[in-house]
């Protein structure tokens, strides 16, 4: 049952929401526009609120219900998160549409409102000050990513949900590896910057 359900966890995240709803708007690949990502960050530059807030809500779910569900039948944290990061993978690399995906930001936001909700929102609110004072979505996703594990640590948190929570942090560190190069070299976009 536990392998079936990393699998599901991973084939949810593999539904490409940004991929789909600019396609189905335009006949665009949001791949090839603004960052490349699929994100609802990337779908904000391209297309605008009306279509980055469907794709946020249910990138957000799809982290969450895998986690969510996986907690709730098993009673296992550390499980729960393996199942969250499982979806967060499948968001990254979805096989549907050649394993270019998000960043996994929203995803692993879900996967850990469901595992850890106040180490979670403590995450958050570090993300909002660093987006508030920087504008930078990419630095404030990458410091609350990396946060979570420490806060679920020093919170007396489980530490299997520690270490997968870490795994989840690399995970969204690396597919910010571009925006970390262009962060340091003063050419990353702000929020709401349009894409050129």
């Amino acid at each position: 049952m536990r392998i079936a359900l990393v699998i599901a966890s991973y084939l949810l995240g593999s539904i490409p929401t940004g991929y789909l709803i600019v396609r189905l708007s335009g006949n665009k690949d949001v791949r090839d526009l603004g960052s490349g990502s699929t994100g609802a960050t990337n779908v904000l530059r391209v297309k605008g609120w009306k279509s980055a807030l469907p794709v946020a809500v249910v990138d957000i779910l799809k982290g969450f219900l895998p986690a969510f569900l996986a907690l709730k039948w098993l009673d296992d944290p550390a499980f729960a998160a393996l199942c969250g990061l499982a979806a967060v993978i499948g968001h990254c690399y979805p096989f549907s549409i050649g394993f270019r995906g998000g960043k996994g930001v929203a995803t692993s936001l879900g996967a850990c409102a469901a595992i850890a909700l106040w180490p979670c929102l403590a995450s958050a609110g570090i993300f909002l000050i660093a987006v508030g004072l920087t504008g930078f979505v990419s630095l404030g996703s990458i410091l609350g990513s990396v946060a979570f594990p420490f806060i679920v640590l020093a919170t007396g948190g489980p530490k299997g949900v520690f270490a997968v929570s870490l795994a989840i942090a690399a995970v969204v560190v690396l597919r910010h590896a571009g925006n970390i190069v262009r962060l340091f070299g003063g050419k990353e976009r702000k929020l709401g910057q349009k894409a050129s």
